[in-house]
């Protein structure tokens, strides 16, 4: 008897997923306590969907049926279902066989797999959810091939399994198709499915941000309060859809009067019409009944603007915990809890489901997602007084649920939005993070000011161990434009809405005033931009003079961005009209260049040049309906734009971003210089190449056995043997070294080596201190061993206290040092310097994202600043880099294929003319953490 509370049930299978329509669904074994579900479950199918699973009518399960699909020994024979609310709506199963097809038990790697999904949830991506799950727990448990037996009208299963991207085989045999999936994960099998979660996330997003209709549950009747804001907001910023109020204090039998001029309801089961998206601002305590109701009635996703949860401390983490389990067990999707609220500004839609008071922004290209309520305000504030819109705009609060990651995957294929800007405290998954920032970067700027780089303590956010410089550096290589502060972030975001990206780092500078303009020479250099000799066009000069340079200038093969600065004039709001349509006629008549303005005490110039003459009108959208007309049975929902890849803006949207003071001007210049040369660079995809050698498996297996009883949170570092044998499985050979406990030990350990060998000392004091005199090279003899072992040993202490090894010499070389390290908020990284002085004391150390590709490795050793060692630095021999390069990417595929490994450091690494040499490995492993990027699909758990 096996249920959910029996210490063999996996507990680690269990896993929320989005489905393709982007509502949710948990993924669990199946236990013995299913029976009635199952039974429940199977009389809703249709007799279409029985036959085509058992090829034969088969009505109901028999006992023994319901016996044998929910007893399992989750070794052998494993079942899984997808729920809602409790409910199966979906399950799948495999059993062992061997060669002759009947039941087995290991060493068989070969299982029979089926599935049954609902009629009413086909076509939502359950199956395609279920065998990604199932796939991994049958590797898991050693089975490397799926076998499946499918009926040739059975269309949708043969299209899940062909569409997997896993390698398989295809035959017809005896009136089926006979399917056979390798289970080895492709590249392939990998796009595949990164592709479904980017269009399931990207559609749960969707839904949110582009509802039908809205229900606001918590409006006061005196009109005061969150909820009464947010319902105001919505009415006053022209909601597209159906609206309605809920509030719990009315009278039974007044459902449907007037509140504050929307419909309103006791409850929403009182709403006769469906719900998408309701918004919730009630105390805390009474939230899970709200919740409750809105699943019930079918609601598809919920902003929770109610405080009280993890920012409160351990109780209100604990409530926002179930809060989580609460929603998604509904299959609904959660902004918040402590939200802001969300923005939506297509025509079609005009959302404004937030606190921010409306008309809360202009439409416009940038999309913007904040966690923090303040620092949103400021944003949208900071944007609007500069004359620029938004997209979308997502204010996620304690994000329990939806946070930028699946914000990313919806700005991805938005056709509104061409810029991305992220307020973080956390990275979240850093894994995930970084590639979807990699992948969006690609095609639109992602821009991101982190709060959280030194954390208070008892504070929530997760800290790091890696100095700011290095996690900026590492969002950098994702293509991601890391800034410091929120005014920043509207800096480059604004030149990045408005502007085309620049071919190069060179700057022409022209304006009224001769001292701007030496301001803006210094500070293009202090960014290492390449800037021209400053054009002063004098206080005297006239809007057309300012014309006449700027046209010049961007017709110039002698620049890539102009910077322009302006002083006021006497008669200035005549003169700041004109010069801004001087400028965008400029800009106009030679497009393909950014322009930038920097104005002293010029308000009105930023107010004229923030229009936007030449865009052509916005279409309206749907007239709004009545909001005291009654619901209609089935009303339908607002469509947003449909997605498309982004891009460079639109040239008729174009607006000349303008900067109270040089340096903020030059700053946004410089990050997009930065992000152009990344994309450029960036424009073909380097590759994670493939090593004959590595032997995954086995390092699994290794693994597996090294972990079995250490405890889970608790770290284990390897012996030299198992660091030397994990690492070898990787083709990441360890020169040995032998124990030198008395003089004669060592010499015998040098005879087995083979002269000329090194003595070290390993005491933990003075390894890797060779200034200490712990190391003596190139003993040639046993004399001279005998001698230099004495030596020690009366410098620096006894054999006891010194540890003495022998090791083989090493060809001569630059010593370097090379780590892979999990950092609890950046991910896995991997990093690399030469040893000594240069990266201990200096900190001349470059680090890099895993998987690292060949680009990536190679660009790695190139950037610190003594990389010149290695290339032949004043006449000396350059060494092997080819070979550092692949011992790079090795140790990446190791902690990337094996979370376990959660830290290792090669020190030193003697790098010759030829080849390399490992002389010191240290590994540290443990259990992985329970969310990684690695496995099946699945959202963050609580």
């Amino acid at each position: 008897m096996t249920t959910a509370s029996d210490p063999s049930y996996p507990a680690h299978w269990e896993a929320d997923v989005v489905l393709r329509d982007g509502g949710t669904a948990r993924i669990r074994p199946i236990t013995t306590e299913d029976a009635g579900r199952l039974v429940s479950f199977y009389e809703q199918v249709s007799d279409e969907s029985k036959y085509y699973r058992f090829f034969a009518p088969y009505p109901r399960l028999s006992d023994r049926d319901v016996h044998r699909f929910t007893h399992h020994d989750y070794v052998d024979r494993v079942g899984l279902a997808a729920t809602i609310g409790g409910e199966f709506i979906g399950t799948v199963r495999f059993d062992r066989i061997g060669p002759d097809g009947r039941p087995a038990s290991a060493p068989a790697d070969e299982a029979e797999v089926a599935f049954l999904v609902q009629d009413a949830h086909q076509g939502r991506g359950v199956a395609s959810a279920l065998l990604e799950h199932i796939g991994a727990v049958a590797r898991e448990r050693g089975i490397r091939r799926f076998a499946a037996e499918v009926l040739p009208a059975n269309t949708k299963m043969i299209k899940v399994f062909t569409d997997v991207g896993y390698q398989q085989k295809r035959s017809f045999e005896d009136g089926s198709v006979h399917l056979t999936l390798d289970l080895e994960p492709t590249a392939e099998s990998l796009a595949v499915q990164r592709a479904r979660e980017q269009r399931a996330e990207a559609r749960s997003v969707q839904r949110l941000l582009a509802p039908g209709s809205v229900a606001v549950v918590g409006v006061s009747r005196s009109g005061s309060g969150v909820g009464s804001a947010t319902l105001r907001n919505l009415r006053d910023g022209g909601f597209h859809g159906h609206l309605y109020a809920v509030n719990e204090a009315r009278a039974p039998g007044m459902e449907g009067d007037l509140l504050d001029g929307v419909r309103a309801y006791r409850t929403v089961a009182d709403i006769s019409a469906p719900v998408d998206l309701a918004v919730i601002a009630v105390p805390a305590e009474r939230v899970p009944d709200a919740v409750a109701a809105c699943g019930e009635h079918g609601v598809q996703g919920l902003v929770v603007l109610s405080a009280g949860y993890g920012e409160s401390g351990p109780a209100g983490l604990a409530r926002q915990r179930e809060l989580v389990r609460q929603v998604r067990s509904y299959g609904m999707r959660l902004i918040g809890p402590n939200a802001f609220g969300v923005i939506n500004t297509a025509p079609a839609v005009e959302l404004n489901a937030s606190l921010a008071p409306a008309p809360a922004t202009a439409r416009g290209r940038i999309g913007l997602f904040t966690q923090s309520g303040a620092i949103g305000i400021a944003l949208l504030s900071g944007l609007l007084r500069r004359g620029e819109g938004l997209s979308s705009f997502v204010s996620a609060g304690n994000r329990a649920d939806v946070s930028g990651n699946d914000i990313l995957q919806y700005w991805y294929d938005d056709e509104a939005t061409d810029v991305a800007l992220l307020y973080l405290e956390t990275l979240g998954n850093p894994r995930k993070f970084t590639r979807l920032a990699r992948r969006t970067a690609a095609v639109k700027p992602v821009v991101v000011a982190r709060g959280g780089r030194h954390t208070p303590a008892g504070h929530l956010v997760p800290g790091t161990r890696l100095p700011d410089t290095t996690v900026s550096d590492l969002l950098r290589q994702a293509g991601v434009i890391r800034v410091d502060t929120v005014t920043e972030l509207v800096d480059v975001g604004l030149l990045l809405a408005g502007q085309p990206l620049p071919a190069g780092p060179r700057v022409a500078i022209l304006g009224n005033s001769e001292s701007l303009g030496v301001l803006t020479y210094d500070a293009c250099l202090t960014e290492g931009l390449r800037p021209l000799p400053p054009l002063d066009l004098t206080t005297a000069a006239t809007p057309a003079d300012f014309r006449a340079a700027l046209s010049a200038a961007l017709a110039s093969d002698d620049c890539d961005t102009v910077v322009v600065n302006a002083i006021p004039w006497v008669s200035e709001r005549t003169l700041a009209d004109d010069l801004a349509e001087a400028l965008r006629q400029a800009a106009a008549e030679v497009p393909g260049k950014p322009v930038a303005v920097v104005h002293v005490e010029l308000s009105e110039l930023v107010e004229a040049l923030s229009a936007v003459r030449a865009a052509p009108p916005v279409p309206p959208g749907p007239a709004a309906p009545d909001p005291t007309a009654a619901p209609a049975a089935d009303p339908a929902p607002a469509q947003a734009a449909a997605p498309a890849s982004g891009g460079a803006p639109r040239e008729a949207a174009r607006r000349i971003p303008a900067y109270p003071a040089a340096e903020r001007a030059v700053k946004a210049v410089a990050e997009a210089v930065r992000y152009a040369e990344w994309r450029r660079a960036n424009s073909e995809a380097g590759q994670v190449p493939e090593y004959e050698d590595i032997d995954e498996g086995g390092a699994a297996a290794r693994l597996a056995a090294l972990l079995d009883g250490v405890p889970e949170g608790t770290a284990l570092t390897l012996d030299e043997a198992d660091a030397r044998d994990l690492l070898g499985r990787y083709g990441i050979p360890v020169r040995p070294v032998l124990p030198a406990p008395s003089p004669d030990a060592a010499v015998r350990a040098a005879r087995v080596l083979g002269y000329p060998v090194a003595l070290k000392t390993t005491a933990p004091h003075l390894r890797h201190r060779a200034d200490l005199g712990g190391v003596r090279l190139d003993l040639t003899t046993e004399a001279e061993l005998r001698r230099s072992y004495e030596e020690l040993t009366e410098a620096l202490g006894k054999p006891g206290e010194l540890l003495p090894v022998v090791q083989a010499m090493a060809p001569r070389g630059v010593d370097t040092v090379v780590r892979a390290v999990v950092d609890p908020a950046a991910g896995t990284v991997l990093s690399f310097g030469l040893a000594g002085v240069a990266s201990e004391l200096l900190g001349d150390t470059a680090h890099g994202l895993v998987p690292a590709t060949d680009r990536d490795v190679a660009a790695l050793i190139r950037s610190i600043r003594t990389a010149p060692l290695l290339f032949g630095w004043r006449g000396s021999d350059p060494v092997d880099t080819p070979a550092l390069e692949e011992l790079l990417l090795r140790l990446s595929r190791l902690v990337d294929d094996h979370p376990e490994v959660t830290a290792v450091a090669l020190e030193p690494v003697v790098v010759a003319t030829e080849g390399l040499s490992v002389l010191s490995a240290t590994v540290r492993v443990a259990h992985p953490p329970a969310r990684t990027d690695l496995g099946p699909r699945t959202l963050p758990s609580y």
